[in-house]
């Protein structure tokens, strides 16, 4: 997938790929060591996903500007991430030649959204203008606690959890009693099933 978005973008004269990472850990560590100005990030991948990279990459480069290509539509990824200030949310079944477009778009500032995806963003919006819009939970927790939720729902073990995250494992476990404490879990197995009803993991 790497290979041949990085072909097509060679295409075009005005873009530069200047690196490329295999899982969000990785991601987080190229984006500080190279500041892009935009980064193509997928949601599904090895060690941290997506939207858990995008947490951290938020804060160590804050000028990044971050477009999601992704294969899931589904509300609650749409949702999240949109929360968070992403700047673009293209669908791979649709990129293809509009990918350097919304490449160049972002890096002026705007904002690109897939249609499927628009529409879930206008729901939102009128939602939150109604006052219709619940309290979720997932929202009640910090970016690092997030990131635990996800990767403790995963079956990572508090070690792993401090080597991905660069922390000490006294601080992991924190953590996650801060994440089962906000959302009421008593378990490993109530955080898995609220990880795969708010679609943090998938079955």
């Amino acid at each position: 997938m790497r290979e041949g978005i990085r072909a097509l973008l060679a295409k075009a004269d005005d873009i530069e790929v200047v690196g490329e990472a295999e899982d969000g850990r990785q991601a987080i560590d190229r984006c500080k060591e190279l500041e892009p100005d935009v980064l193509l990030l997928d949601i599904a991948m090895p060690n941290l996903g997506g939207l858990e990279a995008a947490l951290e990459i938020r804060k160590l480069s804050p000028k990044t500007r971050i477009i999601v290509l992704t294969q899931y539509e589904d509300r609650e990824y749409v949702s999240r991430f949109l929360k968070i200030g992403v700047s673009g949310y293209v669908l791979k079944k649709a990129a293809g030649s509009e990918l350097a477009s919304a490449i160049r778009s972002v890096a002026r500032g705007g904002l690109v959204l897939a249609p499927e995806v628009a529409r879930v963003a206008l729901e939102e919006r009128e939602a939150a203008a109604s006052g219709t819009e619940t309290v979720d939970a997932y929202e009640t927790l910090t970016d690092r606690e997030k990131q635990v939720l996800k990767l403790v729902a995963e079956g990572r073990s508090n070690k792993e959890i401090a080597e991905l995250l660069g922390i000490g494992v006294k601080t992991a476990m924190t953590h996650r009693e801060h994440v089962m404490t906000k959302l009421g879990a008593h378990g490993r197995t109530e955080l898995i099933r609220f990880a795969l009803r708010h679609g943090i993991i998938q079955a």
